[in-house]
């Protein structure tokens, strides 16, 4: 039996999806800029925080394109990866399969939950460790047409829960609600905008806490849950029967979806995108429920369009040129999700530069363009010249196999 060292060795990664990895660590950093910048609560009593023309445009922009496409990339990419890894595992020990992916799905765990706890309240790593750890644990041998009918009863989740919110939430429930939630945007301000690191610690674990122990936080988390779990029960389909490695075959099949998941995406978010700025009021209502709906199936089609128009351009020679600085962001991005977090909150909180509640989402939307390719882009790049795991990964990977793995050196170019 071979030494087993990792889930893959440099030699054996996938070139595509590193680039699509690199892609949602952009899309990642947009989509979490506001809450780098502001309250998560900013906007609880239906009020818009920015009146500039170009705030207003870059909002509607970013949330119709970008908002949550990209941290379900990532999920679907996690999917996959369970697949590869935990295949390559079995193969390589096959009585010990189990539990090394449940130590690496602990160990991310508790980066997620140490990220969230402490140093920013809006991380996502604790997320797809629990929902790991429910693929490893429960959905692993579940059949195709089990995943297949799972993805379908996930999608007409927004629909089940609008529904259910119409008839239980009462005006003095959304009062309430919206109460709690202005008090926590002025929390937030004092402690994000002028405390300490361990006022914005303490304030961190505050949120942490209220997310997840009262019934109407819980409500609003489960969605996030199922939608996440959603593209990743996608992504294990697609590890499943090796279609990240069947890219030329399938290419036909590739550009005829792509045109289709484009078209249901635009109408979608175009529907979502004109209901959440008319239904502004806190509260339910009929067309926030079809905003929901409509919101979903626009997040799984233009995150799946993203997602085959990247692989479509990297099968070209001139594209993967133009791709290398993606994919080598994309080799590391557990140094990067994290890294994103240091730099935001060191730029926006009162702790650092002092940044927050003054930069607009036009100007967020510039910096984070900015961080990603000034600044996480070229260290990838220059990190990889020496190393074969960004710093982050190779601890992972040391923590679930409890030895240093193979040198973490470079290989020679050449």
């Amino acid at each position: 039996m071979r030494q087993l060292e990792g889930p893959l060795s440099p030699t054996e990664r996938i070139y595509t999806l590193d680039v699509v990895r690199g892609f949602a660590l952009l899309g990642i950093l947009i989509m979490n800029m506001p809450g780098f910048a502001n309250s998560f609560f900013v906007e609880a009593d239906g009020s818009h925080l920015w009146s500039a023309p170009v705030d207003r445009a870059a909002e509607v922009v970013r949330d119709m394109l970008f908002s949550g496409k990209f941290n379900s990339m990532f999920s679907l990419l996690f999917g996959i990866g369970f697949t590869i890894q935990f295949a390559r595992m079995q193969e390589l020990s096959p009585g010990h399969a189990t539990q090394l992916y449940l130590r690496r799905l602990l160990v991310l765990l508790a980066i997620g939950l140490v990220h969230a706890i402490v140093f920013w309240t809006g991380d996502v790593l604790h997320v797809y460790a629990a929902l790991g750890l429910l693929l490893l644990l429960v959905l692993r041998h579940a059949s195709d047409r089990m995943i297949i009918g799972l993805i379908i009863l996930l999608l007409m989740y927004p629909a089940l829960s609008g529904v259910t919110r119409l008839l239980v939430m009462t005006p003095e429930v959304t009062a309430r609600l919206v109460a709690e939630a202005q008090a926590f945007e002025a929390s937030n301000n004092l402690a994000y905008g002028q405390g300490s690191f361990l006022d914005a610690g303490r304030e961190h674990m505050r949120e942490f806490v209220y997310n997840y122990d009262n019934v109407w936080a819980l409500w609003a988390n489960l969605g996030f849950y199922v939608q996440m779990a959603t593209t990743m029960l996608i992504g294990v389909l697609i590890g499943r029967h090796h279609l990240e490695r069947r890219i030329p075959e399938l290419m036909p099949w590739v550009r005829k979806l792509q045109w289709w998941l484009l078209g249901i995406g635009i109408i979608c978010a175009l529907t979502f995108g004109i209901i959440f700025q008319v239904e502004r009021v806190p509260g339910p209502s009929p067309l926030k429920v079809l905003g929901s709906i409509t919101y979903v199936l626009s997040r799984v089609s233009l995150m799946l369009f993203y997602v085959l128009t990247i692989v479509r351009l990297a099968q070209l020679p001139i594209w993967q040129a133009w791709f290398a600085p993606m994919a080598a962001a994309g080799k590391m991005p557990l140094t990067n999700y994290l890294m994103q977090t240091m730099i935001c909150t060191t730029l926006f909180y009162g702790w650092g530069f002092g940044w927050w509640g003054k930069v607009g989402p036009a100007a967020q939307l510039a910096l984070a363009f900015g961080i990603f390719f000034l600044v996480q882009v070229p260290l990838s790049m220059l990190w990889l010249k020496r190393f074969r795991w960004g710093p982050l990964e190779y601890a992972w990977r040391v923590a679930t196999y409890g030895k240093l793995p193979s040198k973490q050196v470079a290989a020679p170019v050449g």
